[in-house]
């Protein structure tokens, strides 16, 4: 899921242990070892950016993402990666990376039109000429994942201090229609040692392959490729993802 509850510092200290890197963080690493600047939009704890840099990653790293408690996360293990708070309207930009991503299907916070439109005309705006690439992923739609979204497969992680936490999620409302679909669910989070449990509600949306093209076209962007898993096998009904990677469209 999406790291829509961890504003809280408890919680964002949480997040790598709910989100351990997978065969998508290798994807993404490869991209931004061959990339000479890189922006990561909603980077959370910056995870990527941390091993990029780890692994020799010499280049310009800049992680952004709305959530002050993820980049206190972020900050304490890399400090020589960039890390600003905000979102895409945080700064002006100026084609200044080779590749733009988001991750962890960040791109399902985006819930409005106006919304994709502002990120993803900032994003165009970020990508230097020429060879520029944007790279980011959503669950399809077709696959419907959200029907496994139930308190029964709750998960149960263990804090740093030997604790236990465990974690649910509940669709609430599920909308559809011709613009796509959206999904509000909430995520709880229950530990022994609480008082209470905490539990945020979110809401991502759902588009297609051609929605996604759609929008991307309007802000200047064309598909260059799409995945229905990170072993880049093409989009089908039941595959988990819409891995995309789009390129600038001339001027």
């Amino acid at each position: 899921m999406v790291d829509h509850s961890f504003a809280d510092l408890s919680l964002a200290a949480l997040y790598d242990t709910l989100n351990p890197w997978g065969p998508g963080d290798d994807f993404y690493l490869g991209l931004v070892m061959s990339a000479g600047s890189v922006l990561d939009v909603g980077c959370g704890t910056g995870q990527l950016l941390r091993r990029a840099r780890a692994e020799g990653h010499s280049g310009v790293l800049m992680g952004i993402d709305p959530a002050a408690a993820m980049l206190v996360q972020a900050r304490r293990a890399a400090p020589d990666v960039h890390w600003m708070l905000g979102d895409m309207r945080a700064k002006l930009w100026d084609a200044d990376f080779d590749l733009v991503v988001m991750t962890g299907h960040a791109f399902q916070v985006l819930v409005s039109d106006q919304e994709l439109r502002l990120c993803l005309r900032a994003v165009r705006d970020a990508l230097a000429p020429g060879g520029g690439r944007f790279v980011f992923d959503t669950r399809n739609p077709a696959a419907r994942p959200w029907e496994a979204w139930t308190p029964d497969r709750a998960r149960e992680i263990t804090r740093a201090d030997g604790t236990a936490v465990r974690v649910s999620h509940e669709v609430r409302a599920v909308r559809g229609g011709p613009a796509g679909e959206w999904v509000t669910f909430t995520e709880t989070f229950e530990a022994d040692a609480w008082d209470r449990p905490r539990v945020s509600t979110a809401t991502l949306r759902f588009l297609d392959g051609e929605m996604l093209a759609d929008f991307l076209a309007e802000a200047g962007l064309r598909v260059v490729e799409q995945y229905g898993d990170w072993a880049r096998e093409p989009v089908s009904s039941s595959s988990p993802e819409i891995i995309t990677v789009a390129a600038a469209l001339a001027p």
